[in-house]
């Protein structure tokens, strides 16, 4: 009488499968959650606000974070509809707020605020917000009178002193995603578990 099969032998395949799933839904669970808790520092508002109209030119932009960014790397620029700068001196940040002085603007428009950050967690973020003004600086050295019957607070001896482009303008495309995406570590972690199932599988045939 030939000897039974024990029922251990063939469920044993199925149960090193089932251990190899359980462990890599637990590595991608693990890799999103330190994804999540490594984010970039965001943008929570702007002064002045991202998208509004300012009817009197600000003499000093800044920008929130969701965190508190590296100060010491912090840049701003103000680019205005002609293409020139206007921020005067360097970036400074208090806490969340990163701000710049800015100088007369003598343009009504659309006026870009770039920023470059190091977040809060090392990478470099990089992004603008914008907004529109609508009564420019009043002009050096010219008779008009001021809007409204406000006198200026601008005194000049010729035209708006333009600082060099800062490394924000030269920044080009969004750096922020200086680290390695989890989603790499995911399919590294797919291609390991799906050879040792391929290879087990392989055995059992």
């Amino acid at each position: 009488m030939p000897p039974s099969r024990t029922p251990s032998a063939r469920t044993r395949p199925r149960g090193v499968l089932a251990a190899l799933l359980t462990g890599l839904l637990a590595l991608s669970a693990l890799l999103f959650t330190a994804g999540t808790a490594s984010a970039h520092d965001v943008v929570t508002g702007s002064d002045p606000a991202d998208g509004s109209t300012v009817p009197t030119a600000p003499t000093q932009v800044s920008v929130t974070f969701s965190d508190n960014p590296q100060g010491q790397l912090s840049t701003l620029t103000v680019v205005g509809p002609d293409g020139a700068h206007h921020e005067q001196g360097q970036a400074t940040t208090q806490g969340s707020v990163v701000s710049v002085p800015v100088g007369p603007l003598p343009q009504a428009g659309r006026y870009e605020v770039g920023y470059r950050i190091i977040s809060s967690d090392g990478h470099p973020t990089t992004g603008s917000v914008t907004f529109d003004l609508t009564t420019p600086s009043a002009p050096a050295g010219t008779a008009a009178a001021p809007p409204a019957g406000q006198a200026s607070g601008h005194q000049h001896d010729g035209a708006a002193p333009t600082a060099p482009p800062s490394p924000a303008a030269a920044a080009g495309p969004d750096s922020s995603g200086g680290g390695v995406p989890a989603w790499v570590f995911v399919v590294i972690a797919v291609v390991v578990v799906g050879g040792a199932v391929a290879l087990v599988l392989r055995r059992r045939a």
